[in-house]
């Protein structure tokens, strides 16, 4: 069976859609994660405009992700 140009556009729409519902907002978190304390101000402000750009992906995958500050170790 033949693949049409109506399947191959919902096949394209679907792999953007994913993209950038998903993709895009995990790539995002775990930049975030990994630079959030050392970030300098313009990288801050980098941070700022990705998590906007993608923000109803941030929504959609904010139940599931939690990424607290780690613990300090406090030594009595």
């Amino acid at each position: 069976m033949p693949v049409t140009e109506t399947q191959l556009v919902a096949l394209l729409y679907l792999v953007l859609s994913g993209t950038y519902l998903v993709v895009l907002p995990a790539l995002v978190y775990l930049y975030l994660n990994k630079r959030w304390y050392v970030a300098s101000s313009i990288e801050r402000l980098i941070m700022y405009l990705f998590v906007f750009l993608s923000f109803p992906g941030m929504l959609l995958l904010s139940p599931f992700l939690n990424f607290r500050p780690k613990r300090r170790d406090l030594k009595a």
